[in-house]
């Protein structure tokens, strides 16, 4: 049966890769996948010699010993408790995508654009350089990525131009991403699951993930595509729709950043922080809203149209759902692979088998190839299953360097392919980058700043 759940397993997770080609969102595969595998040990319970205590991150070695009422409640208590983990991740982010949505209703972040004043090339791709390193780190690297792209629209004519730029705000949306515990779905769910605190995270992984975006932008800054000025569009339509743009920009920036410290004075999960964050940016959304359309003529539908619905059930109708049931589906399949211990068998035969690099060993036991390949890994397959499997495979204690690595390699590792991240799949979709021609101009810059950023973390981790 284990086998069986293997294969499974094995299948979802090819028509997820291969979304594109079999044209099925990989939200359906994620959640067959992880119906039929939660449905298996359900009915060949009886079968399995051992089970994994997630509560205790240890395998149960006398489970073949119970009887099978025992075993099905074993069953039922670890699916609850498995649910509440990946709830926790999933409230989270339904409440920083939400928080974006209400900043972008009232045209927030066009205020970013107007800062934006010089026509040279490579200024303007330092500048979105940092813009995707910051903002992925406050608002996550999806949500950066789309904003900035968008921006770019709004002041390149020429597509052929934007490419480049798009390629580049990917490398440094992801490098933003991974140092930041709201960054990045995966540094997230490290940062949830209590294996990497704020201020470790911080201090680790900074200097590498800065490194990460700066080599390849300083490199990329001497490449013709980035020599001379630009043709920007100059369009009055652009300016912000709405008086308190940037209000409600540094407003919800301001709500999400104050998560993880609203995490560490009162050590509640930080999805509870971000609902009070949500509700005090919602509550001036619905005063701004009322005063926005007091003054307004009623005339025009768009006017009728906002005027009949708050902004948070606006905004609410705007989040990316699609991605909330992914999420959903692969977490609760890979905690059934977790809770057979399939994980931590492969996780202890890796140890045994894989060469050490180098002759230190450290506290984990596992060599740092281990996690690069992961890190590689992760530009092939999604990040967020190889993250959510680790958890399953290694039981290191809160910030172990090992986590610190893992959240630096599968944040960062992506890049190498445009669909290795969701940064690089929702640029893929709003400029349509082709796969291949990103594999060519903009992969082996992501490559360089991968291992520069290695590298930097293998030194500065001594420090700690």
């Amino acid at each position: 049966m284990g086998t069986i759940i293997i294969l499974v397993f094995v299948l979802g997770y090819l028509a997820i890769t291969l979304e594109h080609s079999i044209k099925i969102d990989k939200l359906i595969p994620a959640l067959v996948m992880m119906a039929i595998c939660w449905a298996l040990i359900a009915l060949g319970i009886d079968s399995f010699p051992q089970w994994f205590d997630s509560g205790k991150h240890s395998l149960l070695e006398n489970f073949g010993l119970l009887g099978h009422e025992e075993k099905m409640h074993m069953m039922e208590e670890t699916l609850l408790h498995h649910l509440g983990k990946t709830a926790e991740i999933l409230v989270f982010l339904l409440g920083a995508m939400t928080i974006v949505e209400i900043i972008d209703y009232f045209d927030g972040f066009s205020t970013i654009k107007s800062y934006i004043k010089t026509k040279k090339k490579s200024k303007i791709l330092w500048i979105f350089a940092f813009l995707a390193f910051m903002l992925s780190a406050i608002i996550d690297n999806l949500t950066a990525t789309i904003v900035l792209i968008s921006i770019l629209q709004k002041i390149i004519k020429e597509r052929d131009v934007r490419v480049w730029y798009a390629g580049l705000i990917i490398i440094a949306a992801n490098a933003g991403g991974a140092w930041s515990p709201i960054g990045d779905v995966t540094t997230t769910m490290l940062w949830i699951g209590k294996k990497v605190t704020t201020g470790h995270l911080i201090g680790y992984l900074f200097v590498p993930s800065l490194l990460c975006m700066l080599v390849p932008t300083f490199i990329a800054s001497f490449l013709p595509a980035f020599k001379g000025n630009l043709e920007t569009v100059e369009d009055d339509s652009d300016k912000p729709k709405s008086k308190y743009s940037a209000t409600m920009l540094y407003l919800g920036l301001a709500g999400i950043v104050s998560v993880p410290v609203f995490k560490t004075i009162t050590h509640l999960p930080p999805y509870v922080g971000m609902m009070l964050a949500l509700g005090i940016v919602a509550i001036f959304a619905e005063i701004y809203s009322s005063s926005k359309f007091s003054i307004t003529s009623h005339d025009s539908d768009e006017s009728d149209a906002h005027a009949h619905h708050s902004p948070v059930h606006h905004s609410l109708s705007k989040i990316e759902m699609p991605s909330i049931l992914f999420f959903l589906g692969i977490l609760m399949a890979v905690a059934a692979l977790e809770s057979l211990g399939i994980l931590f068998g492969f996780a202890s035969s890796l140890q045994d088998t894989m060469p050490m690099l180098g002759t230190e060993l450290h506290h984990a036991g596992v060599s740092d190839l281990v996690v690069l390949l992961l890190g590689v890994g992760s530009a092939v397959i999604d990040n967020v299953p190889l993250v959510a499997a680790s958890l399953g495979m290694f039981s290191e204690p809160i910030d172990n360097e090992l986590w610190h690595f893992i959240a630096y390699s599968a944040g960062t590792g992506g890049s190498m392919l445009i669909i290795g991240s969701a940064a690089g799949v929702v640029a893929m979709g709003m400029e349509k980058i082709d796969f291949f021609w990103y594999l060519k101009k903009i992969a082996w810059l992501a490559l360089v700043g991968f291992i520069v950023g290695a590298a930097a973390f293998m030194i500065t981790r001594t420090l700690f």
